[in-house]
């Protein structure tokens, strides 16, 4: 059996781990919060990214924002939703993972995130590395130490 080093392991690029930007659901600046209701519930995921025209990663959004963003003091104001933008409803203070770090990074970032979007060095949305597929590793990486 091969056995990684402690080093090895953390060093490795998180390229190889990446669910390719063009397999996860998203939505633009511009969109309104109803549509990005309508990918959220089709796609069955928290949280999706948003990008710009050019495909940049702006922040992300999910259901509950959408929710606090049309909740009134007496009702849901559901009329909201065609007129909110997701712009003013999206959290921009999104940790990232740049293409090019290490799964140690990837490792220290994700305690706090089901999934992490990757960027390149322009900030292009390469795609998203969950959870899952990092505990997927981990646990390999034990099992075979």
């Amino acid at each position: 059996m091969i056995s990684l080093s402690k080093r090895e392991f953390l060093e490795m690029p998180v390229e190889e781990f990446i669910i390719p930007a063009e397999k996860v659901a998203h939505v633009q600046l511009g969109n309104n919060v109803e549509h990005a209701l309508l990918v959220l519930t089709k796609s069955g995921y928290s949280a999706i990214p948003v990008l710009d025209a050019q495909f940049h990663f702006c922040g992300l959004i999910s259901a509950r924002m959408i929710m606090d963003s049309i909740l009134g003091l007496e009702r849901i104001e559901y009329e909201k939703l065609e007129d909110t933008c997701v712009d003013d409803v999206m959290d921009e203070q999104i940790a990232t993972l740049n293409v090019h770090e290490t799964f140690k990074r990837a490792l220290d970032l994700v305690i706090n995130h089901a999934f992490l979007c990757v960027v390149d060095d322009d900030h292009h949305f390469v795609g998203i590395m969950t959870r899952r597929v990092i505990l997927k590793q981990l646990k390999k990486y034990v099992y075979q130490s």
